[in-house]
C-alpha cells in the first residue's frame, strides 16, 4: 500500500499556526488530483488543501477545531487504488442493489466559499439549488436568504389569540435560547490584537472635515470615459490613496514602524484597504501605490473586494502594508476613531459623505462634506504632525488636480 501524508502547507513569517475548520472528505472516499480535502483557518485567510494526487483517504489526524502548526500532519491517502483497511468489514453490495451513499462532492464542483459550506451543511440545505448573488461563489448571505425563504409560517394552532390584545407570556420554565459558538482562528486573532495594540502604542486619533464636491465633480465629468476605456469605475478610493501617498511623503513618520529602539522609514507605499469580509475585516495591500495610475488602483481594490467576498484572498494579498486606509462610510458610519494595524503607526478613516451648511468664501452653501479620522501612534508621531498630516490630506482632495504632482 503507497500512503502519503497530506500537510499543513507552508504559511508565512507572520502566519505561524492554523485551525482545521472543516473536512470535506471522510475515512474510504476516494478523491481526485485538485479536489480540496479540508479547509484551514488563519487569522488572516482560509486555505483550502487539495489533493496533489489521486488516491482514498486512509486515515484522519487532525479532528475540526484542532490548532497545527506548517508541517503537520492532516490525513493519510493511500494512492494505490486499493481499498483502505477500514473498509474491509464493510458488507458486500449485492449487484442489484442501489448505493446507500456516495463520496460527497469537492467544494470545487460546489462553488461556494468555506464559511457558506458550513451554513449549509448546518442546516441540510443542498448548495446546488442556491444562485450566488454576485454571480460569482456562493457566500453566507446566500444560504442565509434561501433558508429564511424556505421557513413556513407558524401554524394556526401555534398563533396567538386574536380575542386577547396582549401577547401570551414566556413560560418561565422554558429555558431561554442560547447558541454557543467556537470563535474562528480569525475572530480569535483579531480580538487578540486589538487589545494587544491598545496596551502597547500610544494611540490618539485627530479629525478633520473634507469637502468632497471638486472629487465628486471630476468624478461625474471623465466616469462614462474612465470606465469605457480602463473598464473599472471611478470610485474614491483611488484619490484617497494618492492624497495618503502625497501626505506621507511629506510626513514620513507616518509611514513607519517600531523596532525595539529604532524607526523603520519606509521609502515605498504600500497602502492596505480594509475590507469586510464573511469571517471578519482583512485588509488587503496594494503595493507601490506611489507608481500606480488611477486605473491600476481602482482595478486592484476591484479584485481584492472579489476576493474577500468569495474568500479567495492569499496570504501575499494581506503581507506586509506601511499604511492603512478604512471606510467606515459605506456602512453608514459617520465619525469614528479608528485602531491601528500593527506594526503600522497610522490609519486613515473614512466616513459618510452628507450635504451640510458650510461657510466658504463668506458666503453659507451646501457642500458633500466628509469627516476624517487619523489615528496614530503618539511614540513616534506628534500631535502636530498628524494635523499637519491630516490637513494636506483634506487639501489635496480639495485640489484633486495637485494629485497629478504629489500623488
Amino acid at each position: 500500500m503507497a500512503n502519503i501524508n497530506i500537510v499543513v502547507p507552508e504559511l508565512s513569517e507572520s502566519v505561524v499556526e492554523a485551525t482545521v475548520g472543516e473536512w470535506l472528505v471522510k475515512v474510504g472516499d476516494a478523491v481526485n488530483l485538485g479536489d480540496v480535502l479540508v479547509v484551514l483557518e488563519t487569522d488572516k485567510v482560509n486555505l483550502e488543501v487539495t489533493a496533489e494526487q489521486a488516491g482514498t483517504i486512509t486515515e484522519i489526524t487532525a479532528q475540526e477545531a484542532e490548532d497545527v502548526n506548517a508541517g503537520a500532519v492532516l490525513a493519510v491517502m493511500n494512492t494505490s487504488g486499493e481499498a483502505p483497511a477500514t473498509q474491509s468489514s464493510a458488507p458486500t453490495q449485492q449487484p442489484d442493489e442501489q448505493p446507500t451513499s456516495a463520496p460527497a462532492p469537492s467544494s470545487t464542483d460546489m462553488k461556494a466559499t468555506p464559511v457558506a459550506q458550513r451554513v449549509a451543511n448546518a442546516n441540510n440545505v443542498d448548495l446546488s439549488q442556491i444562485s450566488p448573488s454576485d454571480g460569482g461563489k456562493v457566500v453566507k448571505a446566500d444560504v442565509e436568504k434561501f433558508i429564511a425563504s424556505q421557513s413556513k409560517p407558524a401554524s394556526p394552532a401555534t398563533q396567538p389569540s386574536q380575542s386577547s390584545p396582549f401577547p401570551a407570556l414566556v413560560d418561565p420554565s422554558i429555558g431561554r435560547r442560547e447558541e454557543r459558538v467556537k470563535l474562528s482562528r480569525r475572530r480569535r486573532t483579531i480580538a487578540t490584537r486589538l487589545v494587544e495594540v491598545q496596551s502597547t502604542a500610544a494611540m490618539l486619533t485627530t479629525f478633520n472635515e473634507v469637502d468632497m464636491k471638486p472629487v465628486m465633480d471630476i468624478r461625474n465629468k471623465h466616469k462614462e470615459g474612465f470606465r469605457e476605456k480602463y473598464g473599472v469605475g471611478l470610485g474614491f478610493t483611488s484619490f484617497f490613496v494618492k492624497a495618503v501617498v502625497g501626505a506621507l511623503k511629506a510626513f514620513p513618520n507616518l509611514n513607519a514602524e517600531i523596532d525595539g529602539n529604532e524607526v523603520i522609514l519606509k521609502k515605498y507605499y504600500d497602502i492596505g484597504i480594509a475590507i469586510g469580509a464573511e469571517e471578519g475585516l482583512v485588509v488587503p495591500v496594494i503595493r507601490d501605490c506611489d507608481r500606480l495610475s488611477f486605473a491600476e488602483i481602482e482595478g486592484n481594490v476591484k479584485k481584492y473586494a472579489v476576493s474577500a467576498s468569495d474568500g479567495s484572498l492569499s496570504l501575499d494579498d494581506l503581507r506586509g502594508g506601511t499604511f492603512t486606509i478604512t471606510n467606515g462610510g459605506v456602512f453608514g458610519s459617520m465619525m469614528s476613531t479608528p485602531i491601528l494595524n500593527p506594526p503600522q503607526v497610522g490609519i486613515l478613516g473614512l466616513h459618510g459623505i452628507k450635504e451640510r451648511a458650510v461657510v466658504v468664501d463668506g458666503e453659507i452653501v451646501i457642500r458633500p462634506m466628509m469627516y476624517l479620522a487619523l489615528t496614530y501612534d503618539h511614540r513616534i508621531v506628534d500631535g502636530r504632525e498628524s494635523v499637519q498630516f491630516l490637513v494636506k490630506v483634506k487639501d489635496l482632495i480639495e485640489d484633486p488636480e495637485r494629485l497629478l504632482i504629489e500623488g
